[in-house]
């Protein structure tokens, strides 16, 4: 599945481990708990941009169909769980987010920048799990994750586009600087299971 979009293949620096696959797999509930959050969390990301960032015209059109978008994707998760009578509760956050975040800088332009190369991470990440969890779930989850999979290859590309947009120079560096940080949070074990976090640890 993932073979229709290379460049997002090349971007991550691996693919999910089999124990996160096997997992997720074995926590359905939670996985689709954490997705909705997930989604949301994602549509928060591309409005505060747009609060933030009033002078960045691109910026404001790519954010606010990405906004939509996510929120769209939100209501039919939503709306799976109830069909599946699952309840939408609170989840702590996974260390993925702030394990990229915390490295953040503070000047501008290089803040925004690394934000958006941030948001194509676990924009290519979420395309990639989707995809590595399709061929293993039931038809209606199926047929829904492969949906998913145009539109999160389509906001990597449009947070990648931006970040080099507004960069003075080439982003490659720092791209691979988080390119390192993203692999040590997918490859490490995790105490919790989330939707971005590492393989489960054995204990």
């Amino acid at each position: 599945m993932l073979s229709a979009y290379p460049e997002l293949v090349e971007f991550l620096p691996c693919e999910s481990p089999k124990a996160w696959v096997n997992c997720a797999l074995e926590n359905q509930t939670l996985l689709l708990n954490d997705h909705a959050h997930c989604e949301k969390k994602a549509a928060s990301t591309a409005m505060n941009l747009m609060y933030r960032y009033v002078d960045r015209d691109n910026l404001l059109h790519k954010m606010s169909r990405l906004a939509r978008e996510e929120l769209l994707h939100f209501e039919q998760v939503h709306k799976l769980m109830r069909s599946r009578g699952i309840a939408y509760e609170h989840l702590s956050a996974s260390r993925y987010a702030d394990g990229l975040r915390k490295h953040i800088r503070t000047h501008e332009p290089a803040r925004l920048i690394d934000i958006l190369i941030i948001g194509a991470f676990v924009e290519a990440r979420s395309c990639e799990r989707f995809a590595a969890l399709a061929p293993h779930l039931d038809d209606e989850l199926s047929k829904f994750y492969i949906s998913l999979l145009k539109s999160e290859a389509r906001h990597f590309e449009d947070y990648l586009e931006l970040a080099q947009e507004y960069a003075s120079d080439s982003i490659e560096e720092r791209v691979t600087f988080f390119r390192n940080i993203e692999h040590q949070l997918i490859v490490e074990p995790d105490v919790e299971f989330r939707v971005h976090s590492g393989p489960p640890m054995q204990v």
